[in-house]
């Protein structure tokens, strides 16, 4: 076999190579006494008919078989002869095999970076500063009192009022016909929480029990439903009756009723403790994010299209299945796709980056998961989940999810170490410089 190595434009490389007749004919030879063994003819004993006419019957497909199997062969032993390292499958290119003649064909491909780290220790970063303030507390204990308000009539006689809980029937028409699903009876209707389109409950708003009242509105241009989207709307309103939210007092009996809380100040305690939990991770994440952007600014090198391709078509099909959750049609999501494509590229790429500088230092710095790490960690994951070890286990024995989880704990090491060794500057999150797009 000869071969011979061209590099290209940044990583691609094309290994062209050729095989000798000799072994072009000793893989047909092998191949066609293969199916003489198998191959049944009229008149003849299973391998007993001759080789011409076993050649004349399969020789488009031995050859296209053989061909194959050289490809396979030669590339892989091309790709050793030259210490090459592809990160994606090749472009193969050759023009068929002839009996007698060599066969040469070319493979085009990316190789592996070789990253050179230039500076990873001491890298400068920006961290918020925690801070939990006892208005994140009301807050939650508001939303919480909002959750357990009892409705009850409004009693005094007056027109609906913003804050108001309306009791309406409506129904709506363009151009006199009824519009699908814009109907509804005893409908409650919160006064400001922007349930409706603009306009319909400010119409409402200034209402009396008993009244009707004709809102001639317009859908928003950029409806989510494109047939309706920018017309002309008249909803036929009716309000029965009026309703208000009463919260429930706010002392011990109320905290006590949330839960296993002996008291107010105990409910305050546990709800700023979980905030803590919640807001010492984000901070952490966002610590993390902050540090993998600084590693990638001070450690430049080329990154092969082909693996950035794949990581889009990743974070695209991730994107696509949590916004379809949501609602999103196909359609809806091809606009979304198309408008924010540059965003998808640079994420893909910046995902490529900081993974294979993740991968150096680990390698640099000795940081890998070890077969401890992994079994510990699953060991966590089933006291926190209560499912059992040997569950978890059974889902984390699929190679593809096992090499994802070892990464996610090398790429922790690797973080945890940055960040140990890195210049931290705390900043109020007012402060803090916003992240790259």
């Amino acid at each position: 076999m000869k071969s011979q190595v061209e590099k290209l434009d940044g990583l691609k490389h094309r290994l062209n190579i050729e095989v000798p007749p000799e072994a072009v004919a000793a893989a047909l030879e092998k191949m066609y006494k293969q199916v003489q063994r198998v191959a049944k003819f009229k008149g003849f004993r299973p391998g007993k008919a001759p080789i011409s006419l076993v050649k004349t019957e399969y020789k488009a497909k031995v050859e296209s078989d053989v061909a194959s199997q050289i490809v396979q062969d030669h590339y892989a032993k091309a790709l050793d002869e030259h210490a090459l390292n592809p990160v994606n499958y090749p472009e193969i290119e050759f023009e068929g095999l002839k009996e007698g003649e060599a066969l040469k064909f070319s493979a085009t491909f990316e190789v592996r970076p070789d990253v050179k780290l230039k500076k990873y220790e001491g890298l400068s970063v920006e961290k918020e500063k925690l801070e939990i303030k006892p208005e994140m507390v009301d807050t939650i204990i508001e939303d919480i009192r909002k959750n357990k308000a009892s409705m009850v009539p409004v009693i005094e006689i007056r027109a609906a009022q913003n804050g108001d809980t309306a009791v309406i029937d409506f129904h709506g028409r363009i151009d006199g016909v009824d519009l699908p699903n814009g109907s509804g009876k005893e409908f409650l209707l919160e006064l400001g929480a922007n349930q409706f389109i603009p306009g319909f409950e400010d119409g409402v708003i200034g209402m009396q029990p008993g009244g009707t009242k004709k809102l001639n509105l317009k859908f928003p241009d950029d409806y989510s439903s494109k047939d309706i989207a920018g017309k002309n709307v008249e909803f036929e309103v009716k309000l029965h009756e009026l309703k208000k939210k009463v919260l429930p007092e706010l002392n011990d009996e109320f905290a006590k009723s949330i839960g296993e809380h002996q008291s107010l100040s105990h409910l305050r305690e546990e709800i700023s403790k979980d905030i803590a939990t919640r807001e010492e991770k984000r901070v952490r994440d966002d610590l993390k994010t902050r540090i993998l952007h600084a590693l990638v600014d001070n450690n430049s090198f080329e990154v092969p299209a082909s693996m950035v391709q794949e990581q889009k078509k990743i974070i695209v099909e991730d994107v696509h299945h949590r916004m379809e959750g949501q609602g999103m049609t196909h359609e809806q999501f091809h606009e979304y796709s198309a408008k924010w494509d540059k965003d998808f590229d640079k994420s893909a790429e910046f995902v490529i980056r900081s993974s294979l500088l993740i991968n150096t230092i680990a390698k640099k710095e000795n940081l890998f998961s070890t077969d401890d790490d992994f079994e510990k960690k699953l060991a966590d994951y089933a006291k926190q989940s209560g499912i059992e070890v040997e569950k978890i286990k059974g889902f984390y024995n699929k190679p593809e999810n096992q090499s994802r989880l070892k990464f996610r704990m090398t790429e922790e090491k690797v973080v945890n170490f940055l960040i140990e060794k890195a210049s931290i500057k705390e900043l109020a999150k007012d402060k803090l410089k916003p992240l790259p797009d």
